[in-house]
């Protein structure tokens, strides 16, 4: 007796996996039926629930705005306040969605979606760490302000004016003109020399005078020499002090003040070194070289030299009095760089912070 393979497997599936019923339309209607009368039931929640979404929606601005605007006596900081206000807003909107799935009957996809959120801002959080790290420092600086626009600032090693700063990056510009962004991690976490807060700067430099002299006399002489100038404060004092002792001099070291603002101390201590070297001159204050050999070979008739005539001076021209100008030029370097940066382009999109 044979035995048909065919039938044997399919009554092997019928045993598995029974035949499923062919659908009737009675059924179908049935179903459709339910899900229009559960529908109907669930209808004023739903309404409800979207009503409160699009309301939350819609006052999620205003009362963002409502709820921080006693920040402004605690804080001054834009990017602060327009955090805030953002965080508010997402928070307000948030709670819609919430309210929405609650009344629609989906409590645990509500909670789903709160977590998710959460967990979402977590991951972001890690992924762009460095960005985060930078704005968060952008709002520390904006509330601390260690410094304001057109300050004279050095961090980093890296010194210059305040152009801008946004919520990613602080721009100096560079006494060479130079634009230098640097991130704003990197400016909190760093020393930030801020030169504009007190205007007074204190420069100095030295001069050597010969163990022949007078060392009180040549300290006295220099002493005079810049105190008599007018960009040198008097409030604190100049002081003359005697650094140390080298192999041919003894080194004076000069310290002076000036308002920063108006002077640059570079170029007043260039100009208050040539003032002591003239006064040392015309007072025979010798300041000689590190030791060395000298020979004469030919001395010249003393006779000859009073018979000399003398050349008569030259009259300073009107490029020699532009040079003479450019010398003696002592204003602060500062105020240049800051025109500068108005005439130059923006270095970066986005809003001044502080």
């Amino acid at each position: 007796m044979s035995i048909d393979l065919t039938t044997v497997i399919l009554k092997a599936a019928e045993r598995i996996a029974p035949p499923m019923p062919e659908p009737s339309w009675q059924a179908l209607s049935e179903q459709f039926r339910q899900f229009l009368h559960n529908a109907w039931q669930m209808l004023p929640n739903l309404s409800l629930g979207l009503a409160v979404m699009i309301l939350c929606c819609l006052l999620a601005r205003p009362v963002a705005y409502l709820l921080i605007k006693p920040l402004h006596r605690f804080s001054q900081s834009r990017l602060v306040q327009v955090v805030m206000r953002r965080f508010i807003s997402i928070l307000i909107m948030l709670l819609g969605v919430y309210v929405f799935l609650r009344l629609a009957a989906l409590t645990e996809f509500a909670v789903a979606v709160m977590s998710g959120t959460g967990l979402i801002g977590l991951i972001l959080g890690f992924a762009f760490k460095d960005i985060a790290e930078n704005f968060i420092s952008s709002m520390l600086l904006s509330i601390q302000r260690p410094f304001k626009i057109d300050d004279v600032i050095e961090v980093d090693g890296r010194l210059g004016v305040v152009r801008k700063v946004t919520a990613r990056a602080t721009t100096l510009v560079d006494f060479d003109g130079n634009h230098i962004q640097i991130p704003n991690a990197t400016v909190y976490k760093n020393v930030i020399k801020n030169f504009t807060a007190n205007p007074k700067m204190r420069g100095h430099f030295i001069v050597g005078v010969g163990y022949d002299n007078n060392l009180r006399q040549a300290q006295q002489l220099a002493l005079q020499c810049i105190s008599s100038k007018t960009m040198v404060l008097s409030d604190p004092p100049p002081q003359v002090l005697i650094d140390n002792l080298g192999a041919s001099t003894a080194n004076l070291q000069i310290y002076f003040w000036v308002d920063s603002e108006r002077f640059s101390v570079l170029k007043v201590a260039s100009h208050l070194m040539r003032e002591v070297v003239d006064t040392f001159t015309e007072q025979e204050i010798s300041m000689p070289d590190d030791a060395r050999e000298r020979i004469i070979v030919n001395q010249p008739d003393a006779s000859a030299e009073t018979t000399h005539a003398q050349p008569q001076k030259a009259k300073p021209s009107t490029g020699a009095s532009r040079h003479n100008q450019a010398v003696d030029d002592i204003s602060s370097d500062a105020e240049d760089i800051r025109e500068q940066a108005q005439k130059s382009r923006e270095p970066e999109q986005g809003n001044n912070i502080i």
